[in-house]
């Protein structure tokens, strides 16, 4: 898949308009505690920088209900973006009102823009076409450096490219790795290829996990989602999360693993507990043994043992999906091992994004894995075979 590059775009001297996705986790003080996705996008603000151009800078963060809401304000995202890029950076009140039309008139070269959160106009998530002229009406060139929110069709997304031609549009350097990367997974990955699929639900996966089976050699599941399996497969799993009306799917899944040669491999041991909660009473049982009542939250030591050692000569591996509810440091040590057992391999790390990244940056590995994708909803799409909204205006004809 080629996209229209920023290098191949005449921006010198030009007003740019960049989609950004600052949608960074904050603490209750407005602190933000993780800046990946800020720092991410700087390569491609530099660049324009360097060309001598005024950068307009939109994203959205959190879920306001279309009005302003100042606990959703990217004021702590202005002061970041100081900080990485040693300039001032001017901030709007407001979107598309009278703040941001006279700021973005004034901007010269050199200069930089950041609008107030994009999900204060209602039109955003609705793709409204007067809010996208709005925002296109800004800039003479658009760029699109947003991963994250590639699979959503709005205005900012999808909607304003239809006013820009393809010599005034193109992908930024993060949108461009981003698609790059996950292209040469599925069609030319380095062999044996693995791919850990974990989370709480089939249902969020079972669509990626099924067009990934032809494309590799080992499939592990973990999570939640793997109970569904071990139910379809006749194993009673207590009161751990199945989605009963998915069990026919699931085992589809492991007949076409079956068929295409793929080893599917499901947890043999977890840590259960009597209820979801950091304090529940818990125990290590086989997957055949966890007791009535009770619910799986995390695999356990045997399926860790298992799991390195049919990781070991693999040469790519792809993660999605916690291997349990990392989120409670009782039943994170499965999720943990993993990590480490993958960040310590010398094959290929993709790490799908979302609870995912979240985990491996939680214990400080982010720097030991090959590449961690900045959206969880947008990678798991492209997963799924699908050509991202945000992306197909981009491409090149």
């Amino acid at each position: 898949m080629q996209l229209l590059s920023i290098k191949d775009c005449d921006i010198t001297g030009k007003k740019v308009f960049i989609r950004c996705d600052f949608n960074v986790p904050m603490d209750d003080y407005g602190n933000i505690t993780d800046d990946r996705r800020i720092r991410s996008a700087i390569a491609t603000v530099q660049f324009c920088l360097d060309q001598g151009c005024a950068v307009i800078l939109a994203s959205h963060f959190g879920r306001p209900k279309g009005e302003f809401d100042a606990k959703y304000s990217l004021i702590p995202v202005a002061r970041r973006l100081h900080q990485l890029l040693k300039i001032d950076i001017q901030m709007a009140e407001d979107v598309i009102g009278e703040s941001a039309k006279h700021l973005a008139e004034k901007l010269q070269g050199g200069e930089v823009l950041l609008l107030e959160n994009l999900r204060f106009e209602k039109g955003e998530t609705k793709n409204d076409p007067i809010l996208s002229k709005a925002l296109a009406s800004m800039a003479e060139v658009y760029i699109n450096d947003a991963f994250g929110v590639s699979h959503r069709a709005h205005s900012s997304v999808e909607g304003i490219t239809e006013y820009f031609d393809d010599a005034h549009k193109a992908a930024g350097f993060l949108l461009q790795k981003e698609i790059q990367f996950f292209g040469t997974l599925l069609e030319r990955p380095v062999r044996p290829f693995a791919a850990i699929v974990g989370g709480s639900k089939v249902s969020g996966k079972l669509e990626a996990l099924i067009n990934l089976l032809p494309r590799v050699d080992k499939v592990l599941i973990g999570g939640g989602m793997a109970f569904t399996f071990l139910k379809a497969l006749g194993h009673n799993v207590g009161n751990s999360l199945v989605e009963d009306d998915l069990m026919d799917e699931a085992l589809k899944v492991m007949e076409e693993a079956k068929r295409l040669g793929v080893k599917f491999y499901l947890p043999v041991d977890v840590v259960a507990a009597e209820k979801f909660a950091p304090d529940a009473a818990s125990r290590l049982t086989s997957v055949q043994e966890i007791p009535q009542g009770w619910m799986g939250l995390d695999i356990g030591p045997a399926t860790v043992r298992l799991y390195r050692q049919v990781l070991a000569d693999v040469q790519t591996i792809l993660w999605n999906g916690p291997m349990g509810v990392y989120e409670m440091d009782r039943f994170s040590r499965g999720s943990n091992k993993i990590a480490h057992f993958v960040a310590d391999s010398y094959a290929t790390t993709v790490v799908g994004g979302g609870d995912t990244a979240d985990l491996v940056q939680r214990i400080g590995l982010d720097e030991e894995i090959t590449f961690i994708s900045t959206g969880g909803g947008a990678s798991l799409e492209l997963l799924e075979g699908k050509v991202l909204p945000g992306v197909k205006p981009l491409m090149k004809k």
